[in-house]
């Protein structure tokens, strides 16, 4: 069995092929048992959020999990897996694991440090729980996950550098046209990206209106950050009066047509209006780029401004990216070490049971060959024969599940395995990189995406 983690996300792939990936829970719950249908997946979580689709899984063999999970982000793509294979990454293993708490971390994200994602996972894994597609190998990884990801925030200092994405796009809004304190801002979408978007509004002082599908998850988020609601249909009537548009729906098609803001900018004579489109697929007509006096911030931006640990636009001081990097390297390895020792015992057991079919065979050929032998003195020699094989075997069992629970990768379980004949099932598992290179890959290349 192999853990994987197969996906495309900011890092990879443009904000345009990213859109081709949005996922409603419908898709999501969709892919979840379509993995599992598949000839090789046993285990799979989805994370899908505006940045990312990936597929951690646990797979019987590497080559036909990759080909699996490949299919099924093809299929939700529009497009072939050869199309997708210069987008596409593949971790294995500690990598998959490294790579899934680098993620939750936050440290993967487009602007790094942000907690969405957290969150975003916590969603991911309820919903593959719930439609029961995580078992005994990702229940822990994910669980971890989870975990690591609360601790880097909370042990470093990256939430205090790091904002979130909202955060992000409303400081280039107000590059535009000042701070927001006091300015109307139509929120669009009252889903989890919305509640964020109108917490952090009212947080700089802006008059929030919000607009929701949803009348009633309007109101509420409106109450909850003391603006008020708006019906969708008087969206060209909000936009008059406001200075931002920021929206970020789950609709699979375009919610703001060219035509309405083009109207709602009529008879503001110079007063700008910022739009800031956070949905994917986008929920902004791309020609409104195009108007007068409207300024667009989109995905598609601010992936191309992204800012890293290196970038004086977000700046995370190295002392935390360092301590949460170092965080992450000693919690693969402690649940590597765990997933070892849980390895090896099923290998013990079956020495063990091993070990007894041969006294019990042995005995029964003693008793053929000495019939006469009294019961009392079958009684003792059984007994004793078990004692040596067991205390023969206590000092290499014991031992090896001490080995199998340090670092270094060495395959204790499967040398016992070989070396008492009790059954291999060996697969070649290549090193992780792009998907292009794990379907052509050499064993022996240990390395790649990270």
């Amino acid at each position: 069995m192999t853990l994987l983690a197969v996906g495309v996300s900011h890092q990879t792939a443009p904000v345009a092929l990213l859109e081709q990936f949005a996922m409603d829970a419908d898709d999501r719950v969709k892919a979840l048992h379509e993995l599992l249908d598949s000839d090789h997946v046993t285990e799979a979580l989805v994370l899908a959020t505006c940045n990312r689709v990936e597929v951690f899984a646990e797979v019987e063999r590497f080559h036909g999990g990759v080909t699996d999970v490949s299919r099924v982000l093809a299929r939700q793509a529009g497009a072939t897996v050869e199309e997708l294979s210069p987008y596409v990454t593949v971790h294995y293993e500690d990598q998959a694991v490294a790579h899934l708490f680098t993620v939750a971390a936050g440290l993967d994200s487009m602007v790094v440090g942000e907690t969405q994602v957290l969150g975003q996972l916590r969603a991911a894994y309820a919903l593959a729980r719930e439609q029961g597609t995580v078992g005994r190998a990702l229940h822990p990884v994910a669980q971890r996950a989870l975990r690591v990801g609360k601790r880097v925030h909370s042990e470093t200092g990256i939430d205090r550098a790091g904002a979130s994405l909202v955060s992000v796009a409303l400081d280039r809004a107000e590059a535009r046209i000042g701070a927001l304190a006091g300015r109307p801002v139509l929120v669009v979408g009252a889903g989890s990206m919305g509640a964020l978007a109108a917490t952090t509004l009212a947080r700089r002082g802006a008059d929030v209106v919000v607009s929701s599908r949803t009348e009633a998850s309007a109101q509420r988020l409106a109450t909850a950050v003391g603006g008020r609601p708006a019906p969708m249909a008087d969206m060209g009537r909000e936009l008059a009066g406001a200075d931002v548009l920021l929206t970020c729906t789950g609709a699979t098609g375009l919610v703001v047509g060219t035509d309405v803001v083009s109207a709602a900018m009529a008879g503001r004579a110079d007063r700008p209006l910022v739009v800031i489109d956070l949905a994917l697929p986008r929920d902004v007509d791309p020609g409104v780029a195009g108007l007068p006096g409207v300024h667009v911030v989109d995905l598609a931006l601010l992936q191309g401004e992204r800012t890293d640990a290196d970038s004086p636009a977000g700046p995370v001081a190295a002392d935390d990216i360092s301590a949460a990097r170092a965080m992450i390297e000693a919690e693969t390895a402690l649940l590597r070490a765990e997933r070892q020792a849980a390895e090896v015992g099923p290998t013990v057991s079956a020495l063990r049971s091993q070990a007894a079919e041969v006294v019990d065979a042995e005995l029964l050929r003693l008793a053929g060959r000495l019939p006469d032998l009294d019961v009392r003195a079958r009684a003792e020699i059984a007994r004793t024969v078990r004692r040596v094989v067991d205390k023969l075997l206590h000092e290499p069992t014991v031992r090896v599940k001490e080995l199998a629970a340090t670092p270094g990768g060495t395959d204790y379980a499967g040398a016992l395995r070989a070396l008492f004949g009790l059954g291999i099932d060996a697969d070649v598992t290549p090193g992780a990189g792009r998907l292009a290179d794990a379907v052509t890959v050499d064993p022996d290349r240990h390395g790649g995406a990270s």
